[in-house]
């Protein structure tokens, strides 16, 4: 199975690199193009265990929902639904997203970080590009653990890959897609249709992680594979599932090893101006005026 995989995704390499269209930036996902590769096939409970073994203390951010980093003071991870946290659109059509990557990584992560970084500019109008004096930048370090801040915040701030458990290519697209403004998938406003949540069978003190946000879903179905999905059993205290997909128990949930057809999706439809496969035009800038929470 592993190698039909790889030669149909050699097979869509040669695919040319720009599109109009939703469907054909979704052919393009950088999982499909040999980008993943087997020692990329984590769990999302890489991120939990990660985080549960940080060390993350008084010198630290708070950290919600598993992975969100939330500033001093703030009682939730959505002061953007306040203020706004769109990163700009450029009059080019691409968003620009300044970065640094600090000097702590091999050169090995390093290239993991970047195959990341790039996989966002195969299938969408988001650049990230080094920093070079903006204000506004990601400070991509390894930190305690995996954590990044939810939309466009000040000046420099921490998506956190620590080199123990946080440089795959999933976990690094996780991250830069909180720093963009997506919540989980399992935090959605809409989530109570989709997923059954077992209170009982997770941690009391992690039963925060669960709570539902004021989304803005974008017009896009429930996604379980979407990368920002957690697995089933996450948080658990007992081996018991913390969620089931309702009403098909089966369904395979939180397993997605690269952004998914939705992911990508949203991403156009929240910043990009582009087409899906009905030619109907999916800007949103006027009607989605903030990220998703």
């Amino acid at each position: 199975m592993y190698f039909l995989v790889v030669f149909i995704s050699l097979l869509l390499s040669s695919v040319p690199a720009q599109s109009r269209t939703i469907q054909d930036l979704i052919e393009k996902i950088p999982g499909k193009t040999g980008d993943i590769t087997e020692k990329d096939y984590i769990s999302v409970s890489t991120i939990i265990e990660t985080n549960k073994h940080a060390g993350l203390g008084l010198d630290k951010p708070l950290i919600k929902f598993g992975d969100i980093a939330v500033a001093s003071g703030l009682q939730n991870a959505d002061p953007c639904t306040a203020r706004g946290c769109k990163w700009d659109r450029s009059k080019d059509g691409k968003v620009y997203v300044p970065y640094v990557i600090e000097n702590q990584y091999s050169p090995q992560e390093i290239a993991v970080i970047k195959k990341g970084i790039q996989s966002f500019e195969k299938v969408s109008c988001i650049r990230f590009v080094p920093h070079n004096g903006q204000r506004n930048y990601l400070r991509i370090m390894s930190d305690s653990g995996c954590y990044s801040y939810l939309g466009r915040q000040s000046e420099a701030q921490v998506v956190s890959l620590d080199r123990n458990g946080c440089v795959y290519h999933k976990v690094v697209q996780h991250e830069l897609l909180h720093a963009l403004g997506f919540h989980h998938e399992q935090n959605r406003s809409d989530r109570d249709k989709h997923i059954r949540i077992f209170f009982r069978n997770i941690d009391p003190a992690q039963q925060h992680n669960f709570i539902k946000a004021e989304t803005n879903n974008l017009a896009t179905p429930y996604d379980y594979n979407s990368v920002m999905q957690y697995e089933r059993n996450a948080f658990s205290m007992n081996n018991m599932p913390s969620m089931i997909p309702i009403p098909d128990g089966n369904v395979v949930i939180g397993e997605a090893q690269q952004m998914s057809q939705n992911d990508i999706l949203r991403l156009n439809r929240l910043y990009c101006s582009v087409t899906d496969t009905s030619g109907s035009n999916l800007h949103q800038s006027q009607r989605t005026p903030s990220p998703e929470y």
